[in-house]
């Protein structure tokens, strides 16, 4: 069954995050990022920063939830058991860094057929707390079609 093409524009309403130091090393040992502007205040000073900076991939713990949100709404029609993950970005409009408070809101940017597979686009666009822009990460999930019985 082909995905609501009327979900294309929609958003959803926002989510807020709050950056916190313990996650932000957290993640920064999962993934093996040993740069100390990742884990110690001092050295992120040091170089520059305010605070401690989240590693460029982090914005995943929190977009990836809020737009799960949309996925998984029943009246878009994706099944998530048939989901390939074709494609992830992050635009980065300035560091992220522990304390941050963040808002993000997510909005189906395209839903397209591909060779009888659904094609979709997400996109989650990233504020902080005075509502200047952080970030902004798409997200391109293909809903495999069902094999030919």
């Amino acid at each position: 069954m082909p995905l609501d093409a009327s979900f294309v524009g929609r958003t959803w309403p926002a989510e807020t995050y709050e950056v916190s130091l313990a996650k932000i090393r957290e993640f920064a040992a999962a993934i093996g990022a040993d740069d100390p502007v990742h884990h110690d205040r001092e050295a992120a000073r040091a170089a520059g920063h305010t605070d401690v900076v989240a590693p460029t991939t982090f914005p995943v713990v929190f977009t990836w939830p809020a737009t799960r949100r949309v996925v998984d709404d029943p009246a878009l029609g994706l099944d998530f058991t048939r989901v390939v993950h074709r494609e992830q970005s992050i635009e980065l409009s300035r560091p992220l860094y522990a304390g941050d408070v963040v808002t993000s809101v997510v909005v189906v940017e395209d839903i397209r057929d591909l060779a009888g597979n659904d094609v979709i686009t997400f996109r989650c666009d990233v504020t902080d707390a005075d509502g200047g822009d952080v970030l902004t990460t798409r997200a391109v999930l293909v809903g495999r079609a069902e094999p030919d019985a």
